[in-house]
């Protein structure tokens, strides 16, 4: 067994199964991807990890299955399965999961592959079955709720590291306290009477740390043009190089496409790495468009189609507009309606383009997607 100190957590107590696997290089490879992606250029101390992430998911599977009281191979399934969760997120974490679905046809969730050749051996020398590692990961076991759902340590962890390393005051969340009151059933992970405010200060939380980090618009903007960087990259390319691309980490995926023999990937990340950043020309609320057109989500070639049109129109190159369309928040499954609102009020659908173009990919913009004429509030920096 080795101890670590984490940050978040205290000590963090590792068996050797689990050394085993954090010694992986699946595992090792999470310490150079970034957990909240491109934030850093909005919050200077969001450089935490995967890593470090997936370690304090581990501890936190690790107290709810012994409050589960789990036997002894569950109990390792799930603390196994929670330690490789996010071994199949490509560079910059959620920033790349469009670019996985556009050119693989998968999720980060997909681990299957990964943990295969990175990690089988290691599995079944603990007795664990990849494959129903695989599906725990995917939410397709019995056992998936304590790390796939609303009220997950996945979400638990996550919540108070983000909020730890960006300083934003919104991710206070009693982990210790949430796990405690959940209860096991045949329908997943609930929670009990007198845990109920701890889960209501998960939802609080995780609603209030969207607009003020996790969907920021410069951390957006850093995605699109992130994006838009490997889609000009990639151009061409056969399905092992977008492979090979989408499970770089980090810095070698931005030295890669910095080093591009195209024009385009090679400006875009450039400007990444200088903070020389695309503008909101618009960012319009469900208020202003026609949301039946986006609720699932606009893909990442779709958003391209729109991008080329408004450039087109206002006599630009395609790649000096970006559009971003996320899909419409779902409502939790808690069905806590205030809070399903405020979700929703929070969605943006984005267009960003170079600062002296600003105005006129607004126009334009407003007529190629029904926008409604923002104001001058929509427009701020």
């Amino acid at each position: 067994m080795k101890i670590i100190k984490d940050p978040v957590h205290g000590y963090v107590e590792v068996e050797d199964f689990a050394l085993a696997l954090l010694d992986s290089p699946a595992l090792q490879r999470l310490r150079y991807i970034k957990q909240l992606g491109f934030s850093y250029l909005v919050y200077p101390g969001a450089n935490h990890t995967r890593f470090e992430h997936s370690l304090g998911t581990m501890f936190l599977a690790d107290v709810a299955a012994r409050r589960f009281g789990l036997s002894d191979d569950e109990r390792t399934l799930v603390v196994a399965a929670a330690l490789l969760h996010d071994i199949g997120h490509g560079p910059f974490s959620h920033a790349s999961e469009p670019l996985m679905e556009e050119f693989l046809h998968c999720t980060h969730d997909d681990i299957d592959m990964v943990v295969e050749e990175k990690a089988g051996d290691l599995l079944r020398a603990s007795a664990i079955d990849p494959d129903e590692l695989c599906a725990v990961v995917r939410g397709k076991h019995t056992l998936s709720g304590i790390i796939h759902g609303d009220l997950d340590v996945d979400r638990m962890d996550y919540l108070l590291r983000d909020a730890y390393y960006t300083g934003a005051p919104y991710g206070s969340v009693d982990a210790q306290r949430l796990i405690r009151h959940l209860i096991r059933t045949d329908v997943g992970t609930v929670i009990d009477e007198n845990g109920v405010n701890a889960a209501e200060s998960l939802l609080i939380a995780r609603t209030l740390m969207r607009p003020t980090v996790y969907y920021h618009h410069v951390s957006w903007i850093g995605e699109s043009m992130f994006q838009l960087a490997v889609l000009e990259h990639l151009d061409g390319a056969d399905k092992v190089e977008c492979q090979h691309l989408l499970r770089m980490d980090d810095a070698t995926c931005m030295h890669t496409l910095r080093t591009s023999e195209k024009p385009v990937a090679r400006d875009l990340s450039l400007r990444l790495y200088e903070r020389r950043l695309y503008k909101r020309a618009i960012y319009a609320g469900s208020d202003q468009v026609s949301t039946p057109l986006f609720e699932q989500g606009v893909t990442i070639e779709k958003c391209r189609e729109f991008a080329a049109k408004i450039a087109l129109d206002a006599g630009l190159l395609s790649h000096e507009v970006l559009v971003d369309i996320p899909s419409i928040p779902s409502e939790m499954s808690l069905g806590v309606r205030t809070l399903n609102a405020t979700r929703r009020e929070q969605w943006r659908l984005g267009v960003y383009t170079l600062p002296e173009h600003r105005d006129l990919v607004a126009e334009v913009s407003c007529e190629v997607l029904h926008i409604k004429k923002p104001t001058r509030q929509d427009t701020l920096f």
